[in-house]
């Protein structure tokens, strides 16, 4: 006997009989009957409704969606309908089916008169082929098989995968750049004449780092943190941001023409998505009339408001990061820890970066919700027009969550916390943060690390752990129920059925934004990969060995341990597309910004190229960024502090050194202040410019449609013409 097929499973808990929500049951599942449907019911703990739509509404689907060139030909012959069609098309009539009360399938979930409804992973070739040969960890270097993913998944999935993968392929070139820079940056780690000469400064005395029992201490203290600084702080940076400007282009682009030749073997070239919908529609109701485009400048007034209220609410968030920081620096200094005492810095830039990493976590789920609320006051005419109005609003919020806190480190910490003798400070009693004297840049560094490595580690280990226990416990408790029933009194023969609808209903639940999590946590993995790379040129690497965990992880996920996603049919990565190339843009910005402020590179090429000796002596020999840091460092008279402070005993003398470029006497900025600025502001100009050409010239010199689509478009064209006439003139004779 031939299995049974069904195209979906609607779950319910078994309701007493006249109860209201048994009365909305059968009215809905009435309603499927007069449309034709074939419905099946099981009885176990719960009520399984099994339902199989007539075949004459894929004919109709078939007959609307056809090929306008070829509907003269053959109007009686029509094929098998994809099963993924099935699936989109009986999911979009069992959302659109009205009751006589006026309720759709999902109001009747929200009054919890249906519990699921899922299409059905089939015991098929091709699910096999997919569980073996895809969805497995030992295949994590192995090609992807696009084609059966589409075919089981439907076009958006396989869209998906196509693109992390080609992102996952182009970006093992950014990683070996990247590795290639670090290790270069490890080469000079102890021949940086600039780290030379504050490991040999140890007659250079500081000024305390905090108000209360911080003593002065020499700059040699930090040889090995200056080390590390010039590490990543060097001209290979400056060209490794160049170079990932570049790539982010190219990647765009080359994935631009991947598409075009998938989509135009999938003959989805063309397809319109507006068309299709309105096809659904009718088959659905044949007295539908669409709903009209429409545009409301107030709603979009009020909304563009509660999305800055809500941005501002990030930032305060950042505020209160960099609070904590400032307190935590405080406290660890006047700890009794010997190591908490001397690295109070560094450990409240790490502690800082965990806090921010325990923020990003929260929010997520905040602005999921806000984002959400906020779509459904747009009211949007359709699904696809409200999955593109969540995807640009959450991608905002998720962007000033993750960097708004790294935004301050980059481009705000230690230029507005003022001088010796006239801090700014929080509440009138905390100082804000400094920089080391070897710069900014290896604050940037850790925090990006550390929220990049727990990012990919404890979130993908969640993302995997929780739906795997999940499952591992359902099948327990399954195993539990069968052996009691075993031992119980012997049961009638089995339904067929049952045990695969119990199996299938037994797996992690999936919702439409299932495929839009995935998108836009490799969406904001770019964001890290490229916006701030030149303060972190292991971020590529760091992304690359992630994504090839990440293509299996989400194989696995939704082969073996998620119900079976609804298809939805696509011809590219909608709306992503664009926040992408958004985010190349900003790329570009934040690169030049990092190296133009953050990095000490401009300085130090001033002063090689206007204070140095090779400019104002005769010598050849000396290394020409010789007297760099005594010249990047301030005087600052001790009589000058703030009463209320009490910096530890002095060494000696009555001056020390602090990071600026302020004269001695009335602490105004320098001509050499003024210099830099005008370096930093003419590069950050100019590097961005040529970045941006080079931009659009990559854009151009690579197509984004290949020739051979384009000559596969004519071919086909001219074959139909052919096709067409020569019925035109059969009929004529």
């Amino acid at each position: 006997q031939e299995e049974e097929k069904w195209d979906f499973v609607l779950v319910s808990d078994i309701h007493e009989v006249g109860s209201e929500k048994e009365i909305k049951r059968k009215k809905f599942l009435d309603e499927l009957s007069k449309k034709g449907f074939t419905i099946k019911k099981i009885e176990d703990e719960k009520l399984f409704y099994g339902v199989r739509a007539p075949e004459q509404i894929f004919r109709k689907y078939q007959w609307l969606l056809r090929n306008p060139d070829s509907r003269l030909q053959a109007p009686d012959t029509h094929q098998d309908v994809p099963v993924t069609t099935r699936i989109r098309l009986v999911n979009f009539i069992l959302q659109n089916t009205v009751t006589p009360d006026l309720e759709k399938l999902h109001d009747l979930m929200k009054k919890k008169v249906f519990e699921a409804t899922f299409p059905l992973h089939e015991e098929e070739e091709i699910r096999e082929f997919l569980k073996e040969k895809w969805a497995r960890w030992r295949e994590i270097f192995c090609q992807q098989p696009i084609e059966k993913i589409r075919c089981y998944f439907g076009e958006k999935v396989a869209l998906y995968f196509a693109w992390l993968g080609w992102y996952t392929y182009l970006l093992g070139i950014a990683a070996v750049v990247g590795l290639v820079v670090f290790v270069a940056g490890i080469t000079v780690f102890n021949s940086s004449q600039v780290s030379k000469e504050i490991c040999e400064a140890s007659t250079t005395i500081m000024c305390p780092l905090c108000d209360q029992q911080c003593p002065f201490w020499l700059l040699s203290d930090t040889c090995t943190y200056a080390k590390v600084t010039h590490m990543i702080d060097n001209e290979g940076t400056v060209l490794f941001a160049m170079f990932m400007a570049i790539w982010a282009t190219v990647f765009l682009e080359l994935w631009k023409r991947q598409r075009a030749t998938v989509v135009t073997d999938w003959d989805l070239y063309r397809w319109d998505e507006e068309e299709e919908e309105l096809a659904m529609e009718l088959i659905n109701n044949l007295q539908h009339e669409p709903r009209r485009y429409q545009h409301s400048y107030f709603r979009s007034t009020i909304i563009l408001l509660l999305v800055l209220v809500m941005i501002a609410v990030l930032i305060g968030i950042a505020h209160a990061l960099v609070i904590y920081r400032v307190m935590a620096t405080a406290l660890f200094t006047q700890s009794t820890f010997e190591f908490l005492h001397e690295q109070a810095n560094t450990m409240a830039v790490m502690t800082g970066a965990v806090l921010h990493y325990i923020t990003i976590v929260i929010m997520t789920k905040v602005n999921r919700r806000v984002a959400l609320y906020l779509c459904d006051l747009e009211k949007p005419r359709t699904f696809s027009q409200r999955e593109n109005n969540f995807t640009v609003k959450i991608f905002t919020f998720q962007f000033f969550t993750n960097f708004s806190s790294l935004i301050y480190i980059a481009f705000f910490l230690g230029r507005i916390n003022g001088h010796p003798g006239n801090y700014v400070r929080i509440a009138g009693k905390w100082r804000l943060e400094e920089c080391h004297p070897s710069g900014c840049i290896t604050d940037l560094f850790i925090q990006m690390a550390i929220i990049m490595l727990l990012k990919q580690t404890i979130s993908n280990m969640m993302e995997y752990l929780s739906p795997w226990i999940r499952y591992k416990l359902r099948k327990q408790q399954q195993h539990l129920n069968e052996r009691r029933t075993m031992l119980g009194e012997e049961e009638e023969a089995e339904d067929p059925c049952k045990r695969q609808w119990l199996n299938n209903y037994q797996l992690g639940e999936v919702n439409i934004f299932s495929l839009f999590d995935e998108f836009l946590e490799m969406v904001i993995q770019y964001s890290f990969t490229t916006i701030f790379v030149a303060a972190f040129p292991l971020a590529p690497l760091l992304a690359f060995c992630n994504n090839l965990f990440e293509i299996r992880l989400d194989a696995i996920k939704m082969m073996r341990l998620r119900r079976r996603m609804v298809p939805r049919k696509a011809n590219d990565i909608g709306i992503w597309l664009q926040v992408l190339e958004a985010i190349g843009i900003l790329a570009v910005i934040g690169n030049g910004l990092v190296i133009a402020i953050t990095s000490d590179f401009i300085p130090v090429q001033v002063y090689k190229y206007t204070y140095s000796p090779c400019m104002t002596g005769n010598s050849t020999d000396v290394d020409c960024s010789t007297g760099y840091i005594n010249h990047s460092l301030s005087v600052f008279r001790i009589q000058d502090f703030e009463p209320y402070t009490k910096p530890g005993l002095a060494l000696t003398g009555l001056h020390r050194r602090y990071r600026d470029y302020r004269n001695a006497d009335d602490y105004s900025y320098t001509v050499q202040f003024w210099h830099i600025f005008a370096a930093r502001l003419a590069f950050l100009i100019l590097f961005e410019h040529v970045a941006l050409c080079v931009k659009l010239i990559a854009a151009w010199y690579v197509p984004d449609v290949p020739q051979s689509v384009k000559n596969t478009f004519r071919e086909r064209k001219h074959r139909n013409l052919r096709k067409e006439l020569r019925w035109v003139m059969a009929q004529e004779v």
